[in-house]
């Protein structure tokens, strides 16, 4: 029902016969209508309750997604998320994502309707009124809490700290805000010093207690979860910086769970991603959801949903079902460890020589560096250019397609299994895949993170045809790339990859699907 509402102002002619004389006159001799004014107060009252009783109703039941629980074969707790809404934040920084028109609502099932659906609805994200839900938390219709979760990389450590309102009406979380702080070098890199590595998780912890008011520390959970860094460590030394860890926290005054700080299992972190991603990007209650690409240091995840009901079988044990309130959702996901990016340049790096060698030349490195030091898995190496019969003193080059070659032989024995579907899918990728295009160059930040595999390509073969000092390793990286994605993932050249770092000011990661996670498996935290 529309309400038309019209404000008289001293143009608008009031009928004659509708006037009438007030009963009393102030010292100017004009009449106050008192019972005009009660009448028009009412009215403001009526138009304020209206507005927010369909606004409650539109941010608590309208257009939300479902709410969503995964049952993962081998994971040995369930995968439990709330209905969540996301504010949209209009950021200063530049937002490397497609420029997005109005939504598209039809359902497209096939891959060129896919395509056709990413070109011209883009991506939008399923959000709500945040200022709604900010004036229903102070009216007392929700509540405020917060979850601090902690990434231990192979590369860098991250706080990500949340602010979510809870409806007290259907138990629903809005995510409000959100803090994102980044230290380098990863935990994994204190192996043989736990208590420097606990230490430089302090640093981000202190970073999550400025963010989140001390009255609120008691119910929030605090996780640490490490990845690909520490499963390539002996067990003893990752179990060390873990107990470091583990210590720390037991002192933090947060909320602190017995399983709150451990390596993280592959099949979760492909999960959460997938959640974060998709959530973000408005498309989880659609049939056509995106694949989630993420390449770390150690280890790459590639999750996506078949498409075709008679694909899932193929994948057997890497499949996990997602059980939404309408529909159920079969998921793949894997986690290639020892396909980061930089674990595959070790490998390659160190091709032909023993493990005891620090001094090492490579063909996929530019002859003109020399002895650049570079440290994985705590062991400092000197990398060196090779030369070769392409490259000359007055034009030093890689030659390309030995490097080529070297790669596919490291990538492909590691790509089991192949996720030969995932080329159906619109591909949404992140963390290097989206770094290392904008540092070569190959997606302009100023006009959007969208580029195709083919594009990988072809920069790698420029990269690698530049005796480029300040980035010795670009080239093999963006070579190591497109491996991934061609060979390795059996993408076509003209397939396009979106690439983001953000999305509505939201960072990528894992993070936020686990943050859901916590806060609505434990009853600790739904019903505080």
């Amino acid at each position: 029902m529309k309400y038309e509402y019209k404000l008289l102002t001293s143009e608008d002619k009031v009928p004659h016969g509708a006037r009438r004389k007030s009963s009393s006159l102030n010292s100017n001799g004009r009449g106050t209508t008192s019972g005009l004014k009660l009448s028009f107060l009412c009215l403001v009252i009526c138009v304020v309750l209206l507005l927010f009783v369909f606004g409650v109703y539109h941010l608590y039941f309208a257009n939300t997604p479902p709410t969503v629980t995964m049952h993962a074969s081998e994971s040995t707790k369930p995968f439990t998320f709330p209905t969540v809404t996301v504010k949209f934040h209009e950021s200063p920084h530049i937002d490397i994502h497609s420029t997005r028109p109005p939504t598209n609502t039809k359902s497209q099932t096939t891959h060129e309707q896919n395509e056709h659906a990413d070109k011209h609805a883009g991506f939008v994200s399923d959000n709500a009124s945040p200022y709604l839900a900010h004036l229903a938390s102070k009216l007392g219709y929700s509540k405020v809490q917060y979850a601090a979760i902690i990434d231990a990389g192979s590369t860098g450590s991250r706080v990500l700290a949340y602010k979510f309102n809870r409806s007290f009406l259907d138990n629903k979380l809005v995510l409000y805000e959100e803090l994102f702080k980044e230290r380098k070098p990863g935990l994994s890199s204190f192996a043989d010093n736990p208590a420097d590595g606990a230490h430089s998780i302090k640093l981000l912890l202190d970073e999550a207690r400025a963010f989140i008011p001390k009255e609120h520390w008691s119910s929030t959970p605090l996780v640490l979860k490490a990845t690909a860094g520490l499963r390539l460590l002996p067990q003893s030394k990752a179990e060390n910086l873990l107990n470091a860890v583990r210590d720390l926290f037991a002192k933090s005054e947060f909320s602190v769970d017995i399983d709150a700080v451990e390596i993280m299992d592959g099949t979760d972190e492909g999960i959460f991603s997938w959640f974060t991603v998709n959530f973000l990007l408005g498309r989880l209650s659609k049939t056509n959801q995106a694949a989630a690409l993420d390449l770390g240091g150690g280890s790459t995840q590639v999750t996506f949903s078949p498409t075709d009901p008679e694909q899932v079988p193929v994948y057997d044990k890497f499949m996990h079902e997602v059980v939404t309130s309408n529909k159920k959702i079969n998921v793949f996901t894997h986690s290639y460890l020892g396909l980061g990016l930089m674990a595959a340049r070790h490998a390659v790096f160190t091709k032909g020589y023993s493990a005891e060698d620090t001094i090492v030349e490579s063909i996929c490195v530019n002859p003109i560096i020399a002895n650049r030091t570079w440290t994985y898995a705590n062991v400092k190496y000197q990398v060196s250019g090779k030369e070769n019969s392409k490259s000359t003193a007055e034009q030093p080059v890689v030659d390309f397609e030995s490097c080529l070659e070297l790669v596919k032989s490291k990538v492909m024995p590691l790509v089991k299994p192949k996720p030969f579907t995932l080329k159906q899918h619109a591909v949404a990728a992140f963390s290097y895949y989206f770094e290392r295009a904008i540092e070569s160059g190959l997606v302009d930040p100023t006009a959007g993170g969208e580029t195709t595999v083919e594009a990988y390509r072809k920069k790698a073969q420029e990269i690698c045809a530049i005796p480029n000092d300040e980035q010795p390793f670009m080239c093999f990286d963006l070579t190591f790339i497109s491996v991934l994605l061609r060979e390795g993932f059996g993408l076509n050249d003209s397939k396009k990859v979106k690439l983001y770092k953000k999305i509505d000011g939201h960072e990528i990661s894992w993070a936020l699907g686990c943050a859901y996670n916590v806060l609505t498996s434990d009853e600790k935290f739904n019903n505080s």
